[in-house]
């Protein structure tokens, strides 16, 4: 929300990460823009309180794709620079297990929209799903495992819980894999 932009950006905040795509709110878009921060677009399906309760798509890869295109466009028709957006494409907002494997294992594919690509599949349900991990602290494993996965496909940001964890097994995926630190 437009409002919640400005007082966050107020308080020093340096990023705008909307779950919304910037759709939301009438003015989110013209706001992101005159704060200048810049903005994470996340894909999620419907409203929060009802986009698991059916979540359908024709191929979920090629829907996502579509729909972070045309935010890129309408963000850039608004006056925000292409330079200043990162896209997300939404894991577990909207998504079964299968979707979320299906976007985590093809999300290469976003680089080809020209920006930035964060994952933010820590903890998720899918996980807990996969592993048999009900309890979201016990999702450590499962969480790392498709940072990793994300890493690899070359996505810039991972969103995650356990930050310290994370970082060393991707410190040593990325040396194990480059052969140097």
């Amino acid at each position: 929300k437009a409002e919640v932009m400005r007082a966050a950006a107020a308080a020093g905040a340096d990023i705008i990460n909307d779950v919304s795509a910037l759709t939301f709110d009438p003015l989110a878009l013209e706001t992101a823009g005159d704060l200048g921060l810049p903005v994470i677009l996340m894909h999620a399906l419907g409203d929060p309180k009802t986009m698991q309760a059916a979540p359908s798509y024709g191929n979920v890869l090629l829907d996502v794709f579509d729909y972070l295109e045309d935010r890129i466009d309408a963000c850039v028709r608004a006056g925000i620079a292409r330079e200043k957006l990162i896209v997300d494409p939404g894991i577990g907002f909207g998504k079964t297990v299968e979707h979320n494997l299906a976007l985590t294992s093809g999300i290469a594919m976003f680089h080809g929209l020209g920006v930035p690509v964060m994952l933010g599949a820590s903890r998720k349900s899918f996980i807990g799903k996969i592993t048999g991990s009900a309890d979201t602290s016990e999702r450590l494993h499962g969480s790392i495992g498709v940072a990793l996965s994300g890493i690899s496909q070359g996505v810039q940001f991972v969103r995650v819980h356990d930050v310290k964890a994370t970082r060393e097994a991707m410190t040593m995926f990325l040396a194990a894999n480059q052969g140097k630190v």
